[in-house]
């Protein structure tokens, strides 16, 4: 590791010759690989763009240039070159560095990013604000093949191609997402890496004229006829149609090459588009071969490539439940937009290969499409993060809702996300889900209960449906069903209601009140919209004090809508709070952590049920 601790800033890599910056990756790629295995993170994708980063930084000054990452999990290199390996013990810990572009944490990093084909608008916008005023600095979006998949790419593409303005965007082509790419786009990406006629001739052309007296004059003339000779090779190339001077496909780990294509676009007065080929997971073979697994990852055994424990999760028994139940029903078909593995569909997409629908990176045109699958008299379920199901609202109520469409949403990562920090955090589907007009939402407590929801909210419910769960296994409660409110522990001094993995939390406190001389009535929601009242409404006559527990957002929350209820029958209890996320962005750290950071632990529960209870009792 003896040149990478030389490297305290990307100005350290002036002197480095192009030999020395390719040791230098191999380098930072045992530094990750130690690194990651010991924290968890994303490290495929970051052993995989090494080269590049190291190309980048070689070329620019990024703290006056400007870099927008797509995503952004791949940024773990660029903080490394940006004086921050030091702090990679911390990596998406509570107060430690974030898994993704942090602008509060670094002049370096000039915007936050966590979702994925937004780079471009991005980066037009400030291209476009540095024009206006009269600044000179360059602007890059680093976008991935897999971002492709998303509309809102084209969107950007087509805006800035159209506009002119000074642009570099930099396609990392690896060929895959988190999984291998879907789609016409990256079939037509392979074919453009895959045409060496094209390359030879190139190189060839390029070659033979410089060997001339002139020839570089010469190159320089007969442009037009080489772009014609290309077009006739490779048919169009779709980015310059649409306005991108287009440089590729480079080698992205030939350091030489992409530094010459980085020099190439900074020359250009106008949008271009450098294609770098690389090799997702590279310089560890278990993440060369199974780059998907090796996408995100808990700590790992180096040697021999082992990622923790195999622990029963929400997803996984989603998957192994939905798989049963295609078995019985043979119009379930499963909708991913690129997140089959991370969803827990890799056995159903193996048992039912043509009844898995991989869509890419196009939530937005899952949903939709959902609608048309349920028009069309099949079942569909678009199983998909929380965090990336808020790209679909305009489709839940345009094109679920007003169709009536029978469609099952399975909403993984709901409520707070440990590691990923502000990007990732699943604690706002409660609050736009329960706007979408006919939609129902359970909110399973234990696996037992994810597997009664599901089935019951696939064959026996109508309309559309959303079945949330969080991360993760489940906790001491084991209970099974599907009711709309259950009892867990009858009391008389307060009543807590609360619903999905939070029952955990609430009864824990309880136990801790009871030591304390405190009865408290526990209920669990398990369907959060439509809500069934009745059970709260008699518990809260009854004790007087009412505190709802929810690991979401408090704008539209249940417990607003709960009280709400409450208030307009004049059932209100005398004393009630909300404990919840607040208004508030959640950073990297363990779901305990947070938890206790928002104050809805059971410790922060407890405390909050004495205030409550002090006050019902002083009035």
């Amino acid at each position: 590791m003896g040149m990478l601790e030389k490297i305290n800033s990307p100005r350290d890599l002036d002197g480095l010759s192009v030999p020395e910056l390719k040791a230098l990756c191999g380098e930072i790629r045992e530094f990750l690989l130690k690194s990651v295995s010991e924290t968890g993170g994303h490290l495929a994708s970051n052993l995989g763009i090494a080269e590049l980063t190291v190309a980048i930084h070689r070329e620019f000054e990024l703290s006056r240039d400007r870099l927008v990452f797509d995503v952004g999990h791949q940024c773990y290199v660029h903080k490394i070159l940006t004086g921050r390996r030091e702090k990679f013990s911390s990596l998406r810990k509570l107060g430690g560095i974030s898994g993704f572009p942090k602008p509060e944490e670094s002049e370096y990093d000039a915007f936050i990013a966590g979702h994925a084909s937004n780079s471009v608008s991005v980066a037009l916008g400030l291209a476009r604000a540095r024009t206006m005023r009269g600044e000179t600095h360059n602007v890059l979006a680093l976008v991935g093949d897999g971002a492709l998949t998303g509309g809102l790419a084209y969107e950007a593409l087509c805006d800035a191609g159209g506009a002119g303005e000074p642009l570099i965007v930099i396609l990392n082509d690896n060929g895959m997402s988190i999984t291998k790419n879907v789609g016409g786009m990256a079939r037509y990406l392979a074919r453009l890496r895959l045409k060496p006629q094209y390359i030879r001739f190139k190189k060839l052309y390029r070659r033979v004229l410089e060997r001339l007296p002139g020839g570089r004059a010469l190159y320089r003339l007969t442009h037009t006829v080489k772009t014609a000779l290309k077009h006739a090779l490779l048919h169009c190339s779709m980015f310059e149609e649409m306005g991108f001077q287009y440089i590729g496909p480079v080698d992205g780990h030939d350091i030489g090459a992409l530094i010459g294509a980085l020099r190439r676009a900074k020359a250009q007065d106008a949008p271009a588009l450098i294609h770098a080929v690389t090799q997702k997971g590279r310089g560890y073979a278990p993440s060369e071969a199974t780059p998907d697994i090796y996408h995100g990852v808990s700590v790992f055994d180096v040697e021999s490539g082992v990622c923790g424990r195999d622990t029963e999760t929400f997803s996984s028994v989603f998957g192994k439940t939905l798989a049963e139940l295609a078995e019985r029903e043979g119009r379930i078909v499963a909708v991913t937009a690129a997140m089959a593995s991370g969803t827990g569909l890799g056995g159903f997409a193996e048992r039912f290969p043509g009844r898995l629908l991989d869509v890419g990176i196009a939530e937005g045109h899952a949903v939709a499409m959902s609608a048309g699958l349920a028009a069309g008299g099949m079942l569909p379920v678009f199983a998909v993060y929380s965090t990336f199901l808020q790209r679909s609202y305009d489709m839940l109520l345009h094109d679920i809702a007003l169709s009536g469409a029978r469609a099952v949403f399975a909403v993984d990562r709901a409520g707070i996300v440990p590691g990923d920090g502000e990007t990732h955090q699943g604690i706002f589907d409660t609050a736009f889900l329960s706007t979408v007009p006919g939609m129902k939402i359970y909110a399973p407590a234990s696996l037992a209960e994810l597997r009664d929801m599901l089935t019951r909210a696939i064959l026996l419910d109508t309309g559309a449906v959303a079945v949330r769960y969080p991360k993760g296994a489940e906790g001491a409660y084991r209970g099974g069903g599907a009711e709309p409110s259950k009892r867990l522990r009858e009391g008389s001094g307060v009543t807590l209601v609360t619903y999905g993995i939070m029952a955990n939390q609430a009864l824990a406190a309880a136990e801790a009140l009871a030591r304390n001389g405190i009865s408290t009535e526990v209920i669990k929601l398990g369907v959060i919209s439509p809500l069934d009242t009745g059970d709260i409404e008699r518990s809260a006559a009854k004790t007087g004090a009412l505190v709802i527990i929810e690991d979401s957002a408090e704008a539209g929350s249940v417990g607003e809508r709960v009280l709400a209820r409450l208030a307009s029958r004049g059932a209100a209890p005398c004393r009630a709070e909300i404990l919840s996320v607040g208004a508030r962005n959640l950073p990297g750290g363990s779901a305990g952590e947070l938890r206790r950071l928002c104050g809805i632990d059971a410790e922060g529960i407890c405390a909050a049920v004495m205030e409550v209870c002090h006050a019902k009792n002083a009035s």
